[in-house]
């Protein structure tokens, strides 16, 4: 934070960098618990001005014996850091690295889930979900002993929770990704997750019929619990 208040520059490993990553104009801030009165939150964006490739050395070179000194990291160099209007928070502990989204979803956003841009029938989903009173995370990751997944949905309810997938019809169609499918849901099933499947179809034509299945499974198991809090 100091360094993007006083130095205009932020930095990002190479080898975990969005693909995209030189095409982003904007970058916004996600603070965790150190930062206090700000924590668990989004407070701060700045506009990207340039970018360029630097190894970890140049840019800190006060920290010559760094195991990650001859690394390669996108400097980010960016205008003054902007307050948002509001603050954008995490209601439940969730690991948080990179959102891709636009200007108009970071200022409308109410909550972290609001930034995902995925989609439009897991957008449509994720609305009727929420508009219901739900409160499903999106592209939540779950890791396991000898695998790791990332739900499109997930709700978190007492006795149990939901992995609530959107299934579009080109990337869900043939036997490989049906086979895929069904040995991740066993992996998920496994692991004490219910896994509901909803496609495209069935989303865009009758998403009142997808939510009341949701809600039966929700009641079944409990109602859903509290949002915890992030660390």
């Amino acid at each position: 934070m100091r360094i993007l208040q006083q130095d205009h520059w932020y930095r990002i490993p190479v080898r975990t960098a969005p693909a995209d990553l030189e095409q982003i104009r904007w970058l916004a801030f996600y603070q965790t618990r150190v930062f206090g009165a700000e924590k668990w939150a989004v407070n701060y964006c700045a506009r990207v001005l340039r970018v360029s490739v630097r190894k970890r050395l140049d840019l800190l070179p006060d920290e010559p014996l760094s195991a990650k000194a001859g690394d390669y990291y996108y400097r980010m160099d960016v205008d003054d850091l902007l307050r948002l209007a509001r603050p954008i928070p995490s209601l439940r502990w969730r690991r948080i690295v990179f959102i891709p989204t636009t200007r108009e979803r970071l200022c409308r956003a109410q909550e972290v889930n609001d930034l995902f841009c995925a989609s439009p029938i897991e957008d449509r989903l994720y609305e009727v979900m929420k508009a219901s009173g739900l409160a499903p995370e999106r592209q939540f990751p779950v890791r396991g002993d000898e695998s790791s997944h990332m739900l499109d949905l997930a709700v978190f309810c007492r006795e149990g929770n939901i992995d609530v997938e959107c299934d579009g019809e080109s990337y869900h169609t043939g036997p490989d990704k049906a086979e895929a499918d069904r040995t991740r849901d066993n992996a998920l099933t496994a692991a004490g997750w219910r896994v509901l499947r909803f496609s495209g179809r069935e989303i865009r034509s009758r998403p009142d019929d997808c939510l009341k299945t949701l809600q039966r499974t929700v009641r079944r198991l409990g109602g859903e619990t509290d949002s915890d809090r992030p660390v």
